[in-house]
């Protein structure tokens, strides 16, 4: 399969346009925020609260992500802190690509808490909210990334493998030489998009499902947990990682969410447990000081 679509939707000018990736995120982002006002709003919350902090969760996402990718240092000869730090104007250039998915989600839940902060909210809660459309928001956005023949893995011979033309090939395999313009590579993109898919419908049914059961941040730590689960397993597919040492940065992120996220899940909930039933009790015993007094 190739990509049939041009990557800018409308052309403005000849090096301006409407890009289909960003227009695939503001998707992703737009259904993801409607999930949550209305998860919000079956709780009886004021689901405007959603709208008025996604601007400021946007903001901090997109700071977040481009500083992610700075930093960064991705193989195949894509740009990071290598280049950036002799180009430093172009940092801001984020139309041209390089945004990493850890800083936007570090970057938006900070702009939750900051919001919840000043609203008055129970931060916790609004993330719970926001955890299950930020799984949808990715595995819609993650569809960009196909137009723009981008994240793509090793060859392959399976049937659902990419065409990615040669302009768009990063090393290795943009040698023609070994790897001939009709190769079929792993279309990563698509295992992340279905896996964010199958996280986002997880805890949607979890939430509803088992919301009694539930401690406030449960579902967000489900996130937390879910999403890094698989990232850590598509990396392997990623000739463009970024390394530190032996390992990919997104996986030893993923091995730190997923360790930091079962323990905080596990802890909270044996805490929880262990607190209930001294409140059942205390609340069960008799009121000794109203009891009456014993006749004589």
């Amino acid at each position: 399969m190739r990509p049939p679509l041009d990557p800018i939707l409308i052309h403005i000018t000849p090096n301006f346009g409407i890009h289909w990736y960003g227009v695939l995120i503001i998707t992703g982002v737009m259904l993801g925020a409607l999930y949550a006002a209305w998860r919000a709003q079956q709780d009886g919350e004021n689901p405007e609260h959603v709208w008025n902090g996604l601007v400021v969760a946007i903001i901090l996402a997109i700071i977040g992500a481009r500083l992610y990718h700075i930093f960064s240092e991705p193989r195949g000869g894509m740009m990071g802190w290598s280049y950036y730090r002799q180009h430093p104007i172009e940092a801001l250039y984020i139309w041209q690509g390089g945004l990493g998915i850890y800083g936007a989600i570090a970057g938006g839940a900070l702009g939750v808490l900051l919001y919840a902060w000043r609203a008055r909210l129970r931060p916790l809660q609004w993330l719970d909210y926001g955890a299950p459309g930020l799984a949808l928001g990715q595995a819609i956005g993650r569809w960009g990334n196909f137009i723009n023949q981008e994240l793509y893995g090793p060859p392959t011979n399976l049937p659902w493998g990419l065409i990615i033309d040669p302009e768009h090939r990063i090393a290795p395999y943009n040698d023609l030489t070994t790897y001939p313009p009709d190769t079929l590579f792993h279309p990563t993109f698509l295992y992340e998009s279905l896996w964010c898919l199958l996280v986002f419908i997880a805890l949607a049914v979890i939430a509803h499902k088992w919301k009694d059961r539930l401690l406030e941040g449960d579902i967000f730590l489900g996130y937390i947990i879910g999403y890094p689960l698989g990232r850590f397993f598509i990396e392997y597919l990623r000739p463009d990682a970024w390394m530190i040492g032996p390992i990919a940065a997104a996986q030893l992120f993923a091995i730190l969410c997923v360790v930091g996220g079962v323990v905080l899940l596990v802890v909270r909930h044996v805490r929880a447990q262990a607190t209930t039933p001294v409140a059942e009790t205390a609340e069960a015993m008799p009121d000794l000081e109203s009891s009456p007094e014993p006749e004589a």
